[in-house]
């Protein structure tokens, strides 16, 4: 049918920021959550042309789903919205799969009818046990309650920003076909900040970020990053949750974008030897009210004492936490000595080889930045480990812990035995949650070469987590 004959919902950009800003500061400045539904709800009721509300989450790996409930049903059925967890890789076995999904309503957001379609808005829904509980394999809800809880106990705000790299290849779902061509295909071969005004990298970056200044991520800055055909569009600084959801819708909407234009962008960490491969720099501050408690003027660096304390904890627990912050077979390819690879557990101003780094800070600005972190992690699970053990974790007794001289894994079976032995990780996760995710992994392992070798194998790019090809999994 023609769009011509529906009356559905088309705003333009100028009008898509206006509402994605106000509704992102309601979230900034904790308006209560009953007022903000309360608002939302009548939004609904009254905007006729709305017709679907789509509802967003993410399982245990970080894969984003969707699913779109009728608009007059959402507004009838929004505390009783069920599905099957069972379906959900991580999630629920078949014998308990009945899971509900809360809407997060400060999580709203209005979208470009020219990329998700006319008619239609996103939400966060967040993951409800069959007992009415949280639900903790959904680490959405699991970070959004360890920073309340830093809110409410401690007057803290967490916050981040990351850097999320990628690449731009030629063809449509160039990732699922890699077993058939063995290559990628660059669709620019410049460099750092190089590109022609309308070649097709400068193109997509353009529009990209045309998509998230229309929906509130406040942009700072985008170009080509080291590799060709490499990209990075950055936006502001954020409360850590919203950080997270903006990461992923980061990843949806430059692939949506990507694939109108025939184009394929790609979250790998290394899908090309011999060159830079992606990460996702993940910079990190807490403050309290509008003082930023990494700050101090006469500190190292311009740290506070708290700032490397939290640095330290981090150091600490590195081969803990290494598979979440590097989940797939290909993460291992990027953490290699060369190509500014960040593999050394320690922490430096200038060395970007260095797994922590600090940056040149002001009091506003000050911030830790955890350069080890692949762009394919699931970013709830990231931000809540960082967080968690960066407050919460213990400081190892080891000499010139800073510096001293240790690895990352090389490969992801020692970082799957690390994460799967590790105390710290039971006590912060769980058991379950532990032992799913190492399950999950260990999966994907077994289906990719044990040992890297020179090339990028078929199989470590098909059974990456972010291809989308669920048909995959039950082939074996």
């Amino acid at each position: 049918m023609s769009d011509n004959y529906r009356d559905f919902l088309a705003l333009s950009y100028s009008e898509l920021e206006e509402k994605n800003l106000e509704a992102k500061a309601d979230r900034l400045t904790r308006v209560p959550i009953g007022k903000i539904r309360e608002k939302r709800l009548k939004y609904l009721t009254d905007e006729k042309r709305i017709k679907a509300v789509t509802v967003l989450f993410s399982d245990l790996e970080g894969r984003l789903h969707l699913l779109d409930y009728d608009k007059k049903f959402l507004i009838a059925s929004y505390d009783n919205l069920t599905f099957d967890g069972s379906s959900i890789r991580g999630f629920t076995a078949q014998h308990e799969s009945d899971l509900r999904l809360g809407i997060d309503w400060s999580a709203f957001y209005w979208v470009p009818a020219d990329v998700f379609g006319t008619g239609k808005v996103l939400v966060f829904g967040t993951v409800i046990a069959k007992d009415g509980t949280a639900y903790e394999g959904d680490l959405r809800g699991v970070l959004n309650e360890f920073s309340k809880k830093q809110y409410d106990e401690k007057g803290w705000t967490l916050n981040a920003a990351n850097e999320i790299e990628g690449f731009l290849f030629n063809g449509v779902d160039a990732e699922k076909k890699y077993h058939l061509t063995g290559k990628f295909e660059y669709v620019s071969t410049g460099g750092y900040y190089h590109s022609l005004p309308l070649d097709p990298l400068r193109r997509f970056i353009d529009t990209s970020a045309e998509v998230q200044r229309a929906m509130g991520f406040q942009n700072e800055k985008d170009h080509p990053e080291v590799a060709p055909s490499q990209f990075e569009i950055n936006y502001a600084y954020g409360e850590v949750v919203a950080a997270a959801d903006q990461i992923q819708l980061y990843k949806l909407l430059t692939r949506q974008i990507a694939s109108s234009m025939g184009l394929t962008a790609s979250y790998l960490p290394k899908p090309v030897v011999g060159v830079n491969g992606s990460g996702m720099h993940t910079n990190m501050s807490i403050t309290k009210g509008k003082t930023n408690l990494f700050w101090d003027a006469e500190g190292v660096e311009k740290l506070s004492s708290f700032g490397w304390d939290f640095i330290d904890r981090i150091l600490s627990r590195a081969l803990d936490t290494c598979l979440i912050l590097n989940p797939s077979v290909n993460s291992y390819r990027r953490l290699d000595p060369h190509f500014e690879a960040p593999n050394q557990i320690k922490a430096s101003a200038t060395d970007r080889g260095s797994m922590v780094r600090v940056p040149i800070g002001n009091s506003r600005s000050m911030r830790v930045e955890v350069r080890s972190v692949a762009p394919d992690a699931n970013p709830y699970l990231v931000m809540y480990s960082l967080f968690k053990t960066g407050i919460d974790g213990d400081v190892a007794e080891i000499d010139n812990l800073r510096q001293a001289q240790r690895y990352l894994p090389d490969n992801i079976y020692s970082a799957i035995d690390d994460f799967a032995n590790s105390e710290w990780i039971a006590q912060i996760l769980g058991a379950d949650v532990q032992g799913r995710f190492t399950d999950l992994k260990r999966a994907t392992a077994d289906r990719s070469p044990r040992l890297l070798g020179t090339f990028v194998k078929g199989s470590e790019v098909q059974y990456h987590h972010e291809v989308y090809n669920q048909a995959l999994w039950s082939a074996f």
